[in-house]
Parts: structure tokens; C-alpha cells; sequence
């Protein structure tokens, strides 16, 4: 089988795909890694029993063809991808090179809502042809239940097409990383609760909204606020942080290698995001056995959250409520173990599982 992406830098989805691609081989399946570049955060996490095949283009829009004699020269029996316009190509290719090769495509977010308003026209165009080519694929896969009945009201394809499987999360690296330590006077006993937020300073964060949040808590009792991540929000959010006169309580340290040995010094993880697709980082907080709140955004958090049992859920754009549920959380925090639990439910070992009994009845199968 090949795993088709178009590089190897630092988006979630990146990291899944490579993360099955490694789990997959390890269970003795050969396994074909092809990049459009070969570039990116990743590049050096490609396990040896992985085969890379670099297309040499520079952008994905250029490899269909180059794809495509892959496909006619390879001939896997599924070509899995991810990502819009690289399920695109992918389908491109398949409908130029012909043979055998089952197309398994993959949605990691609320597609409707994802393209955003500086998205190039081949990124547009990308989109514009789900409803056309994404019926073509063997397998349609979401990642989470949110994100498949959001593509079926896009795309119009039927809900029974789409197959929900989580991503591997939680493997033994995760768990080495978060018990390693971290040398920040704030996280050092004795001094007030740490609150956690990581992920990029984008409008779909939404930390704005956190910070708001966090100026009502602060208000009312000693906290911190940290989060990790670097973007283009981050003039904006520091003057936020001053105008609420909180300035001295939060940092925003920029990207860190580690995050997961943050989460599992904090006393709480927030996610604030206006939309998600299967946060990852929530299911690493709990896999750390850190107590969370979450906005109640589509998708992902009420799945991972139970609906509210596991940490607290607040309306999206609502600080007041999202400050009372970080509030709630700090007085009465959920059992670690309860939290463990869960995030064995995304354990690396259980997605491969999923995908392998989604992928080998791909490869038998006709194309819609």
C-alpha cells in the first residue's frame, strides 16, 4: 500500500498519516511514503522499513502526473491520503493512470469550514471538485462523527459512505515525552495553577477568547496562563493580554519541541477553537491525565469529552462560560485514571486496527 502526501511539515494531519504509515509497516505490510517534497518536521521520523518516493514537484497541483506514473508503475493495491486538494490529486491521478489502485481518502476537519479566506484558487478549485470526485474514492474516512456529517452536507455524499476512524494519538513516545521534565519557574511547586493552551495563533484557536476568559478567572482567584504556539495573531493577542491587565499572568513562549511535557505539568488544558475536526491535542491532555475544558465547537471535543463527563464544554465565543467551566475544573478536577482510560481509545495500535479493516476491503472493491 502508499501513504500519498504532499510534504512532511508540521500539521496534524501530516503527523497521523506518518504516524499509520510507520504503524502499518510494523505490522510487516510494505508501505510506499510518497511526497510531493521531501521536506518538513518529519522528515526525519520516517522509520527505514518505510520506502520514500519523492514526485519532485513543487507544488501538489504539478504531481498528478508525475502520481500517476507511479500508480501505472507501482500499482499498490491503495493509495491512502489526506488533506483536500492532495485527495484531489490523488483522485486525478487514479482517473489518468487507470489499473487497480483503490483511492482511500481522508478528512481531518470540518470541511466547510476550512478553506479560509486566503486560500489560493487551486486550493478553491480543489474544493469546488469534492462533490464531483470524492464519490470516486474506494473509501471515504472522517476522523471523527462531526467531521463526516459536516462533508455529507457539503459534498452531498451519503453518510453511510463515510467511515469513521480515529487518529493514532497516544503511543509510547507521547507518554516518555510527557514524563520528561520542564524547566519553567512557573511549573515549579508551590507556585499558583498553570492553564495550558497550544496550538497556532490563528482565528481558528480562537484564544481571544481564552484570554477573556482567563482575565474573569483571574479576577477571581491565582492562575497563569501559557500557551504554546507561534502565528500571525500574536501582536494582536499580546495587546488583548495588556488591555485585560494581564499581562504579567501569561506567556506565550512561541512553539515548543515538547508540549506534552507542558500538559502534563499544568494543572489545566484549555481548548478555546472555533472549529475542530478530531483535536489532537485534547486527547494528549487527557492522555497525560491533565483535567481539561473545551469549547463545545464542531467536532471532536463532546465525542472525546463525553458529552461533557470527562471535562467541561462551553458555547464557542462564550469567555464567561468558558471562565465558570475553567473554574469548575480547577475546584473539582476529574480522576486522572478517568482520563487515561479514554485516550486509550486513540491509542496508535487501535487506529492502525481501524484503517487496516478499512483499507484491505478497499482494495477488493470497485470505484463508485
Amino acid at each position: 500500500m502508499a501513504v500519498f502526501l504532499q510534504d512532511l511539515y508540521g500539521g496534524g494531519a501530516e503527523r497521523v498519516m506518518l504516524a499509520l504509515a510507520t504503524g502499518i509497516a510494523r505490522r510487516g505490510i510494505p508501505v510506499d511514503l510518497v511526497l510531493v517534497r521531501r521536506e518538513g518536521a518529519y522528515v526525519e521520523d520516517i522509520p527505514a522499513n518505510v520506502r520514500v518516493i519523492e514526485l519532485g514537484s513543487r507544488r501538489t497541483v504539478n504531481s498528478v502526473m508525475a502520481l500517476a506514473r507511479y500508480l501505472k508503475r507501482e500499482r499498490p493495491t491503495v493509495l491512502l491520503t489526506a488533506l483536500v486538494h492532495v485527495n484531489i490529486a490523488a483522485l486525478l491521478a487514479r482517473l489518468i493512470a487507470g489499473g487497480s489502485t483503490r483511492i482511500a481518502i481522508t478528512e481531518h476537519n470540518q470541511i466547510s469550514r476550512n478553506m479560509g479566506p486566503t486560500a489560493s484558487s487551486t486550493v478553491r478549485m480543489a474544493y469546488r471538485l469534492v462533490p464531483y470526485l470524492y464519490p470516486r474514492a474506494a473509501r471515504i474516512i472522517a476522523v471523527s462523527a462531526g467531521v463526516a456529517d459536516d462533508l455529507t452536507r457539503f459534498a452531498r455524499i451519503k453518510r453511510s459512505r463515510i467511515e469513521v476512524a480515529h487518529n493514532p494519538v497516544v503511543t509510547e513516545d507521547l507518554l516518555t515525552r510527557a514524563a520528561q521534565p520542564v524547566n519553567h519557574p512557573w511549573l515549579a511547586e508551590g507556585e499558583p495553577p498553570v492553564i495550558l493552551g497550544v496550538g497556532r495563533l490563528s482565528e481558528q484557536k480562537d484564544f481571544a477568547n481564552l484570554l477573556r476568559a482567563f482575565a474573569r478567572l483571574r479576577a477571581s482567584r491565582p492562575a497563569r496562563l501559557m500557551i504554546l504556539g507561534e502565528g500571525k495573531l500574536r501582536p494582536e493577542l499580546e495587546r488583548l493580554a495588556d488591555e485585560l491587565g494581564i499581562a504579567a499572568d501569561v506567556q506565550l513562549p512561541g512553539f515548543v519541541d515538547n508540549p506534552m511535557a507542558f500538559m502534563a505539568k499544568a494543572s489545566l488544558f484549555v481548548l478555546s477553537s472555533r472549529f475542530e475536526g478530531l483535536p489532537t491535542v485534547l486527547i494528549e491532555a487527557i492522555a497525560c491525565g491533565t483535567n481539561v475544558v473545551s469549547t463545545d465547537c464542531p467536532s471532536g471535543p463532546s465525542e472525546i469529552l463525553e458529552g461533557g463527563r470527562l471535562g467541561g464544554l462551553a458555547p464557542v465565543g462564550d469567555p464567561e462560560a468558558l471562565a465558570r467551566a475553567m473554574g469548575e475544573a480547577l475546584e473539582n478536577p476529574v480522576p486522572a485514571a478517568l482520563l487515561r482510560a479514554k485516550a486509550d481509545e486513540f491509542t496508535a495500535d487501535r487506529a492502525v486496527d481501524r484503517y487496516l479493516e478499512l483499507l484491505q476491503p478497499a482494495a477488493a472493491r470497485s470505484l463508485a
